[in-house]
């Protein structure tokens, strides 16, 4: 992902919530605060950006982020549960209205017999729905896997608040 790729993603994203008067926050794994980072690069972010929990240590995941421990220990920090844990997690604790959260394996080295490259991203909303998790697998170092990690989490918060949106991508 280009610098002006994930811009027009977060200008997208953030675009969305502003006009449905909603709110989002982040709690990042791999991407150590990245998304935050490019959200917040859009002028006028704090209008929908509430902030985020940079949770790279398991144990931040349930201190910080709300993920119970025994999920932690059944599922492990690089999971789908643990994603959509995230993801409610960090829309409660910071208010909120919609809750995105990325972990995964950025390399160099597998984790837990997890795979380099390998990405879930869970977003959380204010209805009580199920959340919408997307997991994959990405090819590349560590910055590549981190960018498309980003990029694959904004563009959920796109096709979610916006599937139209989200076809002309």
């Amino acid at each position: 992902m280009s610098r002006l790729e994930g811009l027009d993603l977060a200008e997208t994203a953030l675009g969305l919530l502003g006009r449905a008067g909603a709110t989002l926050a982040v709690a990042e794994s791999l991407t150590g605060g990245l998304v935050g980072a490019i959200l917040t690069s859009v002028p006028g972010a704090s209008a929908s950006f509430r902030g985020g929990l940079v949770v790279y240590a398991t144990d931040l995941k349930a201190t910080l982020a709300a993920v119970p421990e025994d999920l932690l220990a059944t599922e492990g920090p690089v999971s789908r549960q643990t994603a959509e844990a995230m993801a409610a997690g960090v829309r409660t604790r910071l208010g909120a209205d919609w809750g995105l959260a990325l972990t995964g394996v950025a390399g160099p080295e597998p984790q837990d017999e997890q795979p380099v490259g390998t990405v879930h991203v869970a977003l959380s909303g204010p209805h009580g729905g199920d959340p919408q998790v997307r997991s994959m697998v990405f090819a590349g170092d560590r910055a590549e896997i981190r960018d498309a990690a980003a990029a694959a989490a904004l563009q959920l918060v796109v096709q979610t608040l916006d599937p139209q949106a989200a076809t002309t991508r």
